[in-house]
């Protein structure tokens, strides 16, 4: 289940320098950690809610099996992470997706989510 938490503040710059400009985010590197189910996870629900505190995603794994999924997604360029105190958030880079990959969330999302509705 999922934690309830305080809105962080908006502003906070890149918490990791991996995170790639939205220039160099690249579709091999989108496609191969999207590829795994606990990081389609991660990003539907990204998708759905928002800017989310890492200890805010429910994983069924642990810590450390955890910020490796984070920081897969972050480096192809699907999350952008920042920190405030000890703290990191992770929002889902949407307008940078966009902008160099027009309709590929909304399809992968789609596709991720029929996918799950099949295994049910």
């Amino acid at each position: 289940m999922e934690t309830a938490r305080s809105t962080p503040p908006i502003a906070g710059p890149p918490a990791d320098p991996d995170q790639p400009d939205a220039s160099a985010i690249r579709l091999g590197p989108l496609l191969q950690a999207f590829g795994d189910p606990l990081r389609q996870h991660i990003v539907r629900r990204l998708a759905e809610h928002g800017e989310a505190g890492c200890g805010d995603i429910d994983l069924p794994v642990t810590r450390a099996t955890g910020s490796y999924h984070f920081r897969v997604l972050r480096q192809a360029g699907w999350t952008h992470t920042r920190r405030i105190g000890r703290e990191r958030y992770i929002s889902l880079r949407r307008e940078d997706l966009e902008a160099r990959f027009p309709g590929l969330l909304a399809a992968l999302l789609k596709a991720a989510e029929a996918d799950e509705s099949a295994a049910t």
